[in-house]
């Protein structure tokens, strides 16, 4: 078990508490903070989340995170993101209009689309993915490992290199998984998809 320190950062989207206590699992120092100064004394960084982007990037915003964990990012020190948490790494959301995010991997976030007819929006519930380029994020998880998604927005990076996993849901297919260097976005919910999702967030704390 690590004894670095891994801050979940509460920016006002969500109840973590079970993402908290998943990652408690792994190291024995977990802080969840909406302060500057933990940020910046941390070993590895949890941007959580759940609702819409705009929302995510004023709770950063108004809490003056958002310098705090560029800086974090660019130390080179592990980031997750989760859900909206992973969706804000990207340059913009069209969620209400379009707002700017973090800008850490270039990219856009778009409603899901061109979807099979009769195919319900949110997508919630189970799903698998696929590896499309190999990541020590995804050591240990096989073909058959299922995935807790709640989503109506998807991620689309710029560059397919910053694609890790890809999932498919009526019809179409979308990033599970993005990453780039020392930052990874996850579009489930790694903190409620069982042992295969706990896998990751392992994998996310043996990167320290």
């Amino acid at each position: 078990m690590s004894n670095s320190k891994i801050v979940i950062v509460d920016y006002g989207v969500g109840n973590f508490h079970s993402l908290y206590k998943a990652v408690s699992l792994f190291s024995k120092d977990v802080v969840l903070s909406e302060e500057a100064i933990d940020i910046e004394r941390a070993s590895a960084l949890i941007l959580p989340g759940d609702g819409a982007f705009g929302t995510g990037m004023a709770g950063l915003k108004v809490r003056k995170l958002i310098e705090p964990v560029k800086n974090f990012i660019s130390s080179g020190r592990p980031v997750m993101g989760i859900c909206l948490g992973a969706q804000i790494l990207l340059t913009h959301g069209f969620e209400f209009g379009k707002v700017g995010g973090l800008n850490v991997i270039s990219g856009d976030v778009v409603k899901f689309s061109d979807l099979r007819k009769g195919t319900k929006i949110p997508h919630i519930g189970w799903n698998t993915f696929s590896t499309f380029n190999k990541s020590p994020i995804l050591k240990g998880l096989g073909g058959g490992s299922y995935f807790y998604f709640v989503h109506s927005y998807i991620m689309r990076p710029q560059s397919d290199e910053t694609i890790l996993a890809i999932s498919k849901y009526g019809g179409r297919s979308f990033p599970a998984i993005i990453g780039k260097d020392n930052v990874y976005g996850c579009q489930f919910h790694p903190e409620k998809s069982g042992e295969d999702g706990l896998k990751i967030i392992e994998n996310f704390v043996n990167l320290i």
